[in-house]
């Protein structure tokens, strides 16, 4: 079954994200990484012997310990097993050079985390229409 790997160190926003997804019909259970090294344990199964999780979207916040979301994005678009998968960087840098960073790396979809809930809920339905393949690039407007 595909999941959602979400990277994020913030209890809060996995609770928003959670909710986002929820209110959108999204059904796909998620996997969360509160920091950078264990989401490079679960990327790359030769450090830790595990297998990939079979992965449909990735959140990823840039800000987290260990390792941090630049580090994962270069990890993930060179593995031949995820370079495809969908990744929405979401977070709270409104740094532009960590978006040209992000989209140079292949980021799908670079998002600075809303303000409010109002704001924070409708993010499901962007990252449902990445799950189903009907996104649309305006979307990460």
């Amino acid at each position: 079954m595909t999941e959602i790997l979400l990277a994020e160190d913030n209890p809060a926003d996995v609770y928003l994200i959670r909710e986002a997804l929820r209110e959108h019909g999204v059904d796909v259970p998620v996997r969360v990484a509160a920091d950078g090294r264990e989401v490079l344990q679960l990327i790359c199964p030769e450090n830790s012997g595990a297998v990939v999780p079979r992965l449909g979207l990735i959140i990823l916040d840039l800000n987290l310990p260990r390792h941090d979301g630049i580090e994962i994005l270069e990890q993930l678009r060179g593995s031949a097993d995820l370079a495809e998968v969908p990744v929405v960087v979401l977070t709270s840098s409104d740094s532009p050079r960590d978006q040209k960073v992000a989209n140079q790396l292949g980021a799908t979809c670079y998002l600075r985390k809303p303000s409010s809930l109002d704001q924070f809920l409708a993010l499901g339905a962007v990252l449902k229409s990445l799950l189903d393949g009907t996104y649309a690039n305006s979307a990460c407007k």
